[in-house]
């Protein structure tokens, strides 16, 4: 019994305090902000800071199954770009109908995602060099597919409006487009499967201990290819909704996204070491990150220190990760 309260205590420690630092870190930077800028808590820079958040949110939900693994995923944000692209290819050049052009760019990405699963779980590659392959592969891709140029949806509206429309505004409420519903939708669904269902489960145990995981009879090569497959089906996600945000499917967009995504989870509380983390601490690492980008921003900091910040922030976390774990070792 006293080892079962030690081990919820631990895990309370290590977890749960994790997130509630973000959460609390990210309240702080938003009374920072609020006092420091007039124009921070205005409504139109509040829809921004969300629609931010949506595209690197979805990002770093999916590369939070691959770090819980103790893998890492670096081709994310180019894969987010061939989605994209894809996605182009078929609602311009094909002329599909646009949900069906949708699912084409996130199936897309799925297939990325698919390659780098099979890489890592089953030719044993390890994490960083398949990524890192794949990452320079998408984003070739994107380049000869979309010739170098962008494309654009003018013939198809329908796709824009869908995710920069706003549902809330046509019943007299606040405009907030419907592309933020679909980011905590997603987020609702990769709670679930993360914390609710059997591959939640079996990607934390192979995160904690994937020898003794698979000793104990579990497929762990499909579970693990698995967090790969959602992570790239997530960037699939992010392709879509970045094309729709920017009304254009831009070939060279995404490189670099993978970074504010690692630093997201990283900050929400998943360990690089594998084994903990959660939606809920992604998504207010997305925030944060967000918040920080934005508020630093409207004051006036220069692009590079505002990048700079990111990266001591990361460091930080990263360095807190470490001393939880000494901890509860």
């Amino acid at each position: 019994m006293q080892s079962s309260v030690k081990s919820a205590g631990s895990i309370f420690r290590s977890d749960a305090v994790q997130r509630l630092l973000a959460l609390g870190a990210l309240l702080i930077l938003i009374v920072f902000f609020a006092i420091a800028s007039e124009f921070f808590l205005t409504w139109s820079n509040a829809k921004g800071i969300f629609l931010a958040t949506s595209v690197v949110g979805i990002l770093a939900m999916g590369v939070t199954f691959v770090i819980i693994t103790a893998g890492i995923d670096l081709s994310i944000g180019t894969v987010m770009t061939f989605s994209a692209v894809m996605t182009g290819v078929f609602i311009t050049n094909l002329g599909v109908p646009w949900p069906i052009g949708l699912f084409g760019g996130i199936l897309a990405g799925t297939l990325m995602g698919t390659v780098n699963g099979t890489l890592v779980a089953r030719f044993g590659l390890p994490p960083f060099i398949a990524t890192l392959g794949m990452l320079n592969i998408a984003r070739g891709l994107a380049l000869v597919i979309s010739e170098l140029r962008p494309i654009y949806f003018n013939d198809q509206p329908g796709f824009n409006e869908f995710f920069m429309g706003s549902v809330m505004e046509t019943m007299g409420l606040p405009d907030v487009p419907n592309l933020v519903f679909v980011f905590f939708g997603v987020a609702i669904v990769a709670g679930f499967i993360l914390s609710r269902t059997v591959l939640g489960r079996y990607i934390f145990a192979i995160g904690s201990n994937e020898e003794a995981t698979r000793l104990s009879g579990v497929r762990s090569m499909r579970y693990k290819a698995s967090a790969y497959i959602i992570s790239g089906t997530m960037a699939g996600i992010a392709g879509v909704v970045i094309a729709a945000r920017l009304n254009s499917a831009q070939p060279a967009v995404g490189f670099g996204y993978e970074l504010d995504a690692i630093a997201a989870a990283v900050i929400g509380g998943t360990s690089l070491a594998g084994g903990e983390g959660s939606i809920f601490g992604t998504v207010i690492g997305a925030f944060i990150i967000s918040v920080l980008t934005n508020g630093l921003r409207l004051l006036g900091v220069p692009q590079e220190w505002q990048i700079t910040i990111t990266g001591i922030i990361v460091i930080l976390a990263v360095y807190l990760d470490i001393l939880r774990r000494r901890q509860n070792a």
